[in-house]
């Protein structure tokens, strides 16, 4: 398999969804100062940079971070074009998900800004109601998206959250596709196990058969490095 990590790297002065905390890491120990040892002291939200909603994100006694099944968060996924309009992600732009597909990544115009520059913009491409409900309705259980929000800016109550989330459709945000061309993929997600989390940041990433490569590689499904 050929591995393209599609995570957002922590740092201080990242990208965050507004009224969310900072990420900072504050070193403790450094060995450029004579320490024996490296050690830092990280502050993060629950939902900093690449992270995955579960139910309990919105709904009152819902699934929590780790109880999530990662079978539902491993495997098969395919990757589509969608919210070419930048408003948001149609029920026609969601076509070409085939039948008896479980995980879905949607690359929008928000991967382009990103790789142009890493900071939050306002104006983000979402996902729309009807096109939520539509995932939901068809046995999407993952539904993966490339901004911090799944939710278009300015939505009130939320609906897209409680949409999916209520179905127990897991959301994975804050996505970064912008060298990933539409088409199947296998999915490697690994939340933070956290205790009755609401949300967990994660290390994801997307592969796929490289056929200009031997076949005596690693036969394990998951990526023996990611970059």
């Amino acid at each position: 398999m050929r591995w393209t990590d599609v995570s957002m790297p922590l740092f201080s002065g990242m990208p965050a969804f507004p009224g969310d905390p900072p990420f900072s890491a504050e070193p403790l120990e450094r060995l450029d100062a004579g320490a024996m040892f490296g050690l830092s002291r990280i502050t993060l939200g629950s939902h900093t940079g690449t992270h995955l909603d579960p139910p309990s994100h919105f709904v009152r006694g819902g699934m929590s971070i780790d109880r999530i099944d990662l079978g539902t968060l491993n495997g098969p996924c395919l990757v589509i074009e969608g919210g070419t309009d930048r408003r948001s992600v149609t029920v026609e732009e969601l076509a070409s998900i085939s039948a008896g597909a479980t995980r879905v990544l949607l690359r929008t115009p928000n991967s382009l800004r990103w790789e142009r520059r890493l900071e939050y913009f306002e104006d983000y491409v979402g996902l729309s109601l009807p096109a939520a409900l539509w995932l939901a309705d068809h046995g999407v259980r993952l539904v993966g998206i490339d901004a911090l929000s799944i939710e278009a800016d300015g939505s009130e109550g939320y609906p897209v959250h409680r949409a999916l989330l209520g179905r127990g459709v897991v959301i994975l945000e804050g996505l970064l596709l912008g060298a990933v061309t539409p088409g199947a993929y296998e999915l490697a997600c690994w939340p933070l196990r956290i205790r009755d989390g609401d949300g967990g940041p994660a290390r994801v990433a997307v592969g796929r058969a490289d056929q200009s490569r031997s076949s005596g590689g690693s036969r394990s499904g998951m990526p023996s490095s990611i970059g």
